[in-house]
């Protein structure tokens, strides 16, 4: 039995994810009558939007010309133009944008409307990117996105031709990553503003995940491969020490030689991770021998 199991304070559910799941269930159990819909996956987690289904809650990948009921916005947040394609369609819009990526969109377009060439630091197909772009372009076209240095350097000349260069970055990116693009932006450009928008739940899961990362001789993540935050820590933690990313406790059975080995185990989770799946890994990670 491993001699030690830790759970880190900073696993599960943030502020945003938290905020958007009850006010859908609530949304439902207040107009039984309508149709609730969801555009996108609420949350990266395949065990909440089962629940939310069997809940009347459904998912929809676009919006329909036509519309009868309540649409809300995930967390991720959308652009200008598919809250106002939700609005003609004739649903009533329920925006459930997390206030961190709001403050992101609102910096972004500070940004594009006082003339810097924006860089966004983040994964150009995430839904939380592509609702900031979008923001963004309707004031200015001198906007990219750059998950890494390489990335950026394709609009190196671009940069050099701008006097002013602003950075947001998506919320749950790595602080390493922001690092290095600032690194090298201060190389080629003449001003540079940046905002770091990580938001703080981020920050703090990453960096209490480093310090038990340090004293662990295991490292399980738990949360959906698709939840950019819960990879970004499995990458984290993989420099650090020998680190597992799973999404269930029954994934925990592909490596049962790894964990009997292992006299100290500490568990992190992603911000779309619910607890009951959460506790279930922490139960039978006690019941490996």
């Amino acid at each position: 039995m491993p001699k030690e199991v830790k759970l880190a304070k900073f696993a599960g559910f943030c502020y945003g994810v938290k905020r958007a799941v009850e006010t859908a269930k609530k949304l439902k159990a207040e107009n039984p009558d309508k149709n609730v819909f969801v555009l996108g996956e609420l949350i990266h987690n395949t065990d909440v939007i089962n629940e939310l289904e069997s809940l009347g809650i459904k998912t929809i990948k676009e919006v329909p010309d036509r519309g009868d009921g309540i649409c809300v916005v995930r967390s991720h947040g959308e652009s200008p133009d598919v809250i106002e394609q939700i609005k003609r369609a004739g649903f009533t819009l329920v925006d459930l944008t997390c206030p961190d990526v709001k403050k992101v969109q609102q910096k972004a377009i500070e940004l594009a409307k006082e003339g810097y060439f924006l860089v966004i630091v983040g994964k150009s197909e995430h839904p939380e990117v592509i609702g900031i772009k979008a923001n963004a372009k309707l004031w200015s076209d001198n906007v990219v996105v750059a998950g890494s240095v390489e990335q950026l350097k394709e609009y190196e000349q671009q940069i050099k031709l701008h006097k002013r260069v602003g950075v947001v970055v998506q919320t749950t990116q790595m602080l390493s990553t922001l690092n290095s693009i600032v690194e090298y932006l201060t190389s080629v450009s003449k001003e540079l503003h940046i905002a770091n928008t990580i938001c703080q739940s981020t920050a703090m899961r990453q960096s209490e995940a480093r310090e038990l990362a340090k004293e662990s001789d295991l490292m399980v993540v738990v949360g959906s491969k698709q939840s950019a935050n819960t990879t970004h820590l499995a990458e984290i933690l993989k420099n650090i020490t020998s680190t597992i990313h799973i999404e269930n406790d029954n994934e925990l059975d592909n490596f049962k030689d790894l964990i009997a080995k292992s006299n100290k185990i500490s568990i992190t989770a992603g911000a779309s991770t619910p607890q009951n799946i959460i506790e279930k890994v922490v139960e039978k990670l006690k019941t490996i021998n």
